[in-house]
């Protein structure tokens, strides 16, 4: 039988884990998967203002430990550790991804603006630079307006899946005159059917298109 590529599923949130898995179930269901849950990393990093340098070792033990268990691959499924996820990747020897870079290539290369829709408030920041540094690669009059969806994250950590896409829907459909839809966080990709109801803009997810390119990395 051939080996299939092993992907460790870092994900600093256990609300981060079914939307990558079904991604995965959707877009690549023969992946040898591997779920790494450190949760706590998503209450520190709620606390300080900025990945601090503690958090950058953590993330690099974590990488390190994927690559130990004889992973193909990385992936972070928390948004808000860009920086520390970008030390780990010049570090290891294997492909290491951020969990919102291939969205935010496919929505640059999709138009000129773009709409995030988040929940998380301290990873706006992060994600922010992390489009507009892809944005100077691709095409540098491409822009990025964030919306912060209020109450949205503890609905689902409450487990009120229900009022979760409620809440991301009614702020998808204030949108106008944008070319696409981020939706900022694997937790947020189980809005997208609820979203598209409500608005003929492309809503693109960070879990379909980080399942995407990593096929396209490993296969």
């Amino acid at each position: 039988m051939t080996r299939q590529p092993r992907i460790a599923l870092i994900h600093a949130t256990a609300i981060a884990i079914d939307p990558i898995k079904n991604a995965f179930d959707t877009g690549w269901p023969e992946a040898d998967r591997v779920n790494i849950l450190e949760d706590s990393l998503s209450l520190d990093r709620a606390k300080d203002s900025a990945v601090t340098d503690r958090m950058m070792e953590r993330i690099l033990a974590l990488s390190k430990y994927a690559r130990m268990i004889g992973s193909d691959a990385v992936l972070f499924t928390c948004s808000s550790f860009g920086t520390a996820i970008e030390r780990a990747a010049s570090v290891l020897d294997i492909p290491v991804l951020k969990p919102n870079e291939a969205m935010f290539e496919e929505a640059i290369r999709s138009g000129g603006r773009t709409a995030m829709l988040y929940t998380f408030p301290p990873a706006r920041e992060g994600m922010e630079t992390e489009f507009r540094e892809e944005a100077a690669r691709i095409s540098p009059s491409a822009e990025i307006e964030s919306f912060l969806v209020e109450g949205a994250i503890d609905a689902i950590r409450a487990g009120d899946e229900a009022t979760h896409n409620r809440l991301v829907a009614e702020a998808a459909a204030k949108l106008e005159d944008f070319d696409a839809i981020t939706l900022a966080h694997f937790s947020t990709a189980r809005a997208r059917g609820a979203v598209q109801a409500v608005t003929p803009i492309p809503v693109l997810t960070s879990t379909d298109a980080a399942v995407a390119r990593l096929r396209r990395l490993l296969t």
